[in-house]
């Protein structure tokens, strides 16, 4: 990695495809559930990133494929870094879905 893709944002397009590819695996929106009612990614589960300790309830194995978006992807980096201290092993921020492109569910 050079210094230059530190500061390049995650692809919430390609982020939801490799979600598609992933067999078993999750889409984790940790935006408010206020914010994810107002529009969210199909199939995506929703635990805000102040309730994160609630993950086991989506998925307690922690080797699970798990991709996580937020609005900008400041909450979704952050989120990812709180579930790999908690033992997750398969997580990945895609960034936020103020880019995505794809089609949101309401």
């Amino acid at each position: 990695m050079n210094f230059f893709n530190l500061f390049q944002k995650p692809d919430i397009d390609q982020g939801v495809r490799e979600y598609e590819a992933a067999s078993g695996a999750i889409l984790l929106d940790v935006r408010t559930s206020e914010e994810y009612q107002e529009g969210h990614i199909s199939d995506s589960k929703n635990v805000p990133l102040q309730s994160l300790n609630g993950i086991g309830a989506v998925t307690a194995k922690k080797d699970t494929p798990i991709f996580v978006y937020c609005y900008s992807g400041s909450r979704s980096r952050q989120a990812v870094s709180i579930l790999q201290r908690m033992g997750y092993t398969n997580v990945k921020n895609i960034g936020g879905i103020a880019s995505y492109t794809g089609k949101v569910v309401q």
